[in-house]
Order: structure tokens, then sequence, then C-alpha cells
């Protein structure tokens, strides 16, 4: 008996999942609803896992095993500099920019404006992403 195996590369795998992302995050931006925010990030979160599990193996089959070690530490530098750039200092500073505007008493952001052009960036960033990834 001769079985059929789909086989699909893993820099497709992450193609795939950088363009769930660029959907999930403009559906996050223009608040479709509790139901598709909930949805949405259940998505985004399930797309972070596969980029991780998928990144490693990528990297080795790509570049080889000899600097292994030194991309290995720049994938796990990715992520907090990432965290560190798009959630402390874009996400922060739109959100502030946004709170001025409304200029409510307290200093906070009231509506789905708060996070839009944050989530419009991570969506441009993702497609970027796609694009490198093809």
């Amino acid at each position: 008996m001769v079985r059929s195996t789909l086989l699909v590369p893993r820099p497709i795998w992450m193609a795939l999942t950088q363009t769930v992302l660029v959907v999930a995050y403009l559906c996050l931006a223009y608040t479709l609803g509790p139901a598709v925010a909930y949805a949405c990030t259940a998505a985004v979160g399930l797309c972070y896992g596969v980029q991780f599990s998928v990144m490693i193996p990528t990297t080795s089959e790509l570049f080889g095993l000899k600097n292994f070690g030194l991309f290995y530490n720049l994938m796990s530098l990715a992520n907090p500099l990432g965290a560190a750039l798009f959630s402390g200092e874009l996400a922060g500073r739109l959100y502030d920019e946004e709170a001025a505007r409304q200029q409510h008493s307290g200093g906070a952001c009231l509506g789905p404006g708060c996070f839009r052009a944050a989530f419009v960036v991570l969506a441009g960033a993702c497609s970027v992403g796609t694009v490198v990834s093809l």
C-alpha cells in the first residue's frame, strides 16, 4: 500500500501563520465585536506557538549547524526585543497620544481607537514577515 503525504515546507508554514496574524491584527484594530476579538486573540496565540516551534528547525536547515548557537541566541533575543519595541514604545506612545486627544479626566483612553494604530503597525510588520518567509 502506497501512502501519499502532503508535506508543506516550514517557510510556507511561517508565511501562512504570518498571514493569519495580519488578518487577526486587522480584526482587532477595527473591533468587529467581542466574539471576533476572542477568536483573534486565540489565533494570535496559536500563530506565535507555530512560529516558535517552526523557527528553530527552519534556521538549522537554512543556515546549518555551524553557527546555530549564535542564531538561536538571536531568536531568543527577538521576543523580548520585539515586546519592548512594540509594546512598551509603540503601543504605549500611541495610547498616550490617543488619551491626550480624547482629553478625558485621569488620562485614560476610552474606546476602540486606543490601540488601533498599534494593531495596524503589527499587521504591517507581519505582512513584511510574510513576504520574507516566501
